[in-house]
């Protein structure tokens, strides 16, 4: 069957299409991908600006043509934390419902933890053992711990790359004083977290997914071979926390000339590289395994393990 994923994040809207069947993995047929970086239209009051929905409207109304040219057996659609947070997101909700006739479902912060290690643990399998995830997307950060598919532990933060961009990095590039705040910021917020994962094992495979982190990766990391003739990407942290300071004195608009750094992401990377950084440091992480599955192949393992 043919199945699409239309995932509305706090930085894209992105239509995935495969072609899956139960007890098979997704075989990815396209991609389709629109910039929101929704973080900019967040007015004080917390709710979307006019020119904020008018872009997401743009954006899900091209994907929906796609997707119904596209002879999908099934769409599953869903928004994560810039909708969910948003003080008028029903109504947004409602009027993306009522312009494109895509009825969106919102995740929870847990429940995308929990569909990413999903992911990640079919990726990497039972021999991964217990296994960490941290997984940073636009609006958030996401972590979750344990040995099975579903975890022990999933939590979601306020730790997003472009969340934490517009609140601290003011500048292009970017103070070292808005840096070091972040750092703060990010540090204490990790501590309050850390309690949630006192009382599960050390970690035997620690995992890092989404955009933020594959770009992080392979401007920073390194690579290794895999089973299968893969290759296996990683990321230190000594290596990231050389190339952060460099990452900030360049401005945004040069970033996209560096590897694996993209015009989507070119604004908030720098910010996402110190969430990271952070975060390896307070879950006591010296490398970390990069994923190419997220989110959205964790929702299509979950509606095929309905299926089957």
């Amino acid at each position: 069957m043919r199945l699409g994923v239309l995932d509305v994040g706090s930085n894209t809207v992105h239509l995935l299409i495969v072609d899956a069947h139960p007890g098979a993995r997704p075989i990815p047929q396209s991609s389709h991908k629109s910039v929101l970086r929704l973080m900019r239209y967040l007015l004080p009051d917390g709710s979307i600006s006019d020119e904020g929905v008018a872009v997401i409207l743009d954006s899900i109304g091209a994907a929906a043509a796609i997707a119904r040219e596209s002879g999908l057996d099934e769409l599953l659609s869903m928004a994560t934390s810039a909708i969910r947070e948003a003080t008028n997101g029903p109504e947004v909700l409602a009027l993306v419902e009522e312009r494109t006739g895509i009825a969106l479902q919102v995740l929870s912060g847990d429940d995308e933890a929990k569909l990413t290690f999903l992911a990640v643990r079919r990726w990497y399998g039972w021999s991964a053992g217990e296994m960490l995830l941290l997984d940073i997307g636009g609006g958030s950060l996401e972590i979750a711990a344990g040995g099975d598919e579903v975890p022990d532990v999933a939590i979601s933060l306020p730790l997003g790359a472009g969340r934490s961009t517009v609140g601290f990095l003011h500048d292009d590039p970017p103070t070292a004083a808005q840096q070091e705040a972040l750092r703060l910021h990010a540090r204490q917020v990790l501590a309050d977290a850390l309690p949630a994962f006192a009382a599960e094992p050390d970690a035997h495979h620690v995992v890092g997914s989404s955009k933020t982190i594959r770009s992080l990766a392979r401007l920073a990391g390194s690579v290794a071979d895999g089973i299968g003739g893969t290759e296996r990407s990683l990321l230190r942290r000594s290596q990231l926390d050389d190339w952060i300071p460099r990452l900030a004195r360049i401005p945004a608009e040069a970033r996209p000339a560096l590897p694996g750094i993209t015009a989507d992401r070119t604004f908030q990377i720098v910010a996402g590289g110190i969430v990271l950084s952070e975060a390896m440091a307070a879950f006591r992480v010296r490398e970390l395994d990069v994923s190419p599955w997220a989110l959205r192949e964790g929702i299509i393992l979950r509606y095929l393990d309905r299926l089957g």
